[in-house]
């Protein structure tokens, strides 16, 4: 089991933390905490079925008293029966990952030489300005495990990383616009089970969406000191 180490902690209510609102639901970061981060591709997921998406979760969360824009609609959402909590992992988190696996639009990270891009922007700054543990760069999608020195630092380099792989990635495609998705979905990390439980679903993420080796890259770290 991993423990806390001087290179990441886990989620502590206590501390300090940065709420930013985005599009659909309140974006958290906190100095050092490990992150969970989602990016995907700009054809992804058709935007009908992402506003349908999020305006039935927000109905869901304020069904059950829970205020989406408030930031302890996580904690709160913790403090509900297990059957309730397992409806609204099924009925959202679950749903949500399944349609990324579908690997609709045009994958351009299926090229290796593509997801190599990505690769690159991650390691580039590993050990100094943030501390990576994990990440996949599936076809039209990424799964990062990493922590950030500041809450700022958070946001800096996961608008650095986007930027700079659109940029690089457009120019190879001999496209312009937008890449990446503008919003993306972050969840920073509560106990080591929790992050044991991520790391795995990141290795397994290519394996439930039936890809092969080459259509993929997974990086976990071994020694976490």
């Amino acid at each position: 089991m991993a423990e806390v180490t001087e290179r990441f902690r886990f989620f502590d209510r206590e501390e300090d933390l940065l709420v930013t609102e985005r599009a659909h639901l309140p974006h958290w970061a906190q100095a050092g905490t490990l992150c969970f981060l989602t990016w995907r591709t700009w054809d992804s997921m058709p935007w009908k079925v992402v506003e349908a998406w999020a305006t039935e979760r927000k109905g869901w969360l304020l069904q059950h008293e829970i205020d989406p824009c408030k930031e302890n609609w996580r904690e709160r959402l913790t403090q509900l029966a297990p059957a309730v909590r397992q409806e609204f992992h099924r009925m959202f988190s679950a749903r949500w990952e399944e349609s990324l696996d579908e690997c609709r639009g045009t994958c351009p990270l299926r090229r290796p030489e593509l997801a190599g891009v990505v690769v690159d922007s991650l390691r580039f700054f590993d050990g100094d300005r943030y501390f990576l543990t994990d990440f996949v760069v599936m076809p039209n999608h990424v799964h990062v495990l990493a922590a950030f020195l500041s809450p700022e630092q958070m946001l800096k380099q996961c608008a650095s990383w986007k930027h700079y792989t659109a940029v690089q990635i457009n120019r190879a495609l001999g496209r312009r616009g937008h890449f990446w998705e503008d919003d993306a979905f972050d969840h920073l990390v509560r106990r080591p089970e929790q992050f044991e439980y991520l790391r795995k679903y990141v290795a397994d993420n290519p394996r439930r969406a039936g890809l092969r080796s080459d259509d993929f890259v997974h990086y976990t770290r071994v020694n976490l000191e």
